[in-house]
C-alpha cells in the first residue's frame, strides 16, 4: 500500500450518530423550553447563599435527563462528568465549568415537587415522547431502586422520617424510600415513576408501572406473582 506523504490531505471519518444523540436533537426541537422555564422561574432562586446558582435552563435540562434515562442524583452527576454529549446538552463545558453535584440536582427536584411542577413536567414530557413516536409503547421493563434516608433520630424531632421505612435486601437492611420505574423496552426511556416507602414489595407496584398497551412486560423475579402466572397459563388477560 502506498504511504501518504505529510503534505497529503487528511480525511477524518465522521462518527456515526448514536441513538442518544438523535434523541437529544429531537428533544431540543420539541420541548417547549422557554415556556417551561417561565413556569419555574418564579420559584427558582436568583442567587445562592454564598454559592453560585446554576442557570435555570441548565438545571431544567439536567432534571429532564434524569427522567429520560432513569439516572439517580449521584449517577446524573457522574454522567455529566463522563459524557460530553450530556454536558453539552445542558449548556456546560466540562473543561471550564463547575458541574452541579448530586445535592444541587436533588434540591432542584425537590423545588419542583414542592410547587407541584415535577409530576406535571413528567406527564407533559411523556406525552411529547409518545407524540413523536419515541415511546413505542409495545413493551415495558419494570424495576425498582432503593433511595436511602438518614435512619438516625438525632434531629430536631428526635424521630425518623415517617414517610420512610425499613426493608431487607439480601442480608442487609435499608431505611428510606423506593422508586418504582416503568421503562420503554425499545428506547430505554422512563415513562412511569411511582414513589413508595422502602418496605413496599416490587410486585405490588407492577400494574401501576404499565400504560396498558404493552405486548410484553419484562422484570426480574421480584415481579412474579402466582395469580399473574396462572392467568397467563390459562390464556387470560
Amino acid at each position: 500500500m502506498k504511504q501518504l506523504g505529510l503534505s497529503a490531505p487528511l480525511f477524518v471519518k465522521k462518527p456515526k450518530q448514536t441513538r442518544r444523540q438523535h434523541f437529544l436533537q429531537e428533544m431540543e426541537q420539541v420541548v417547549p423550553w422557554a415556556l417551561w422555564e417561565k413556569r419555574i422561574a418564579p420559584h427558582y432562586p436568583t442567587a445562592g447563599r454564598g454559592r453560585r446558582t446554576f442557570p435555570l435552563a441548565t438545571m431544567l435540562r439536567i432534571h429532564l435527563l434524569r427522567q429520560w434515562f432513569g439516572y439517580s442524583d449521584p449517577a446524573m452527576e457522574e454522567a455529566l462528568h463522563d459524557m460530553p454529549l450530556l454536558c453539552a446538552f445542558v449548556g456546560l463545558d466540562a473543561g471550564e465549568d463547575t458541574m452541579p453535584d448530586e445535592t444541587t440536582i436533588l434540591k432542584f427536584r425537590h423545588l419542583l415537587e414542592r410547587h407541584q411542577l415535577a409530576q406535571a413536567l413528567f406527564d407533559e414530557t411523556a406525552a411529547l415522547l409518545a407524540d413523536k413516536g419515541l415511546l413505542l409503547r409495545q413493551g415495558t421493563i419494570v424495576d425498582a431502586t432503593l433511595i436511602a434516608a438518614p435512619p438516625s433520630t438525632q434531629n430536631r424531632e428526635h424521630k425518623r422520617d415517617g414517610e420512610m421505612s425499613s426493608t431487607k435486601k439480601g442480608n442487609n437492611y435499608y431505611f428510606g424510600m423506593k422508586a418504582h420505574i416503568g421503562v420503554d423496552a425499545d428506547s430505554g426511556l422512563v415513562h412511569t415513576v411511582e414513589i413508595t416507602t422502602a418496605k413496599v414489595a416490587d410486585g405490588v407496584m407492577t400494574d401501576a408501572l404499565l400504560h396498558g398497551e404493552e405486548d410484553v412486560v419484562l422484570g426480574d423475579r421480584a415481579y412474579t406473582r402466582n395469580d399473574r402466572n396462572l392467568a397467563a397459563e390459562r390464556g387470560e388477560n
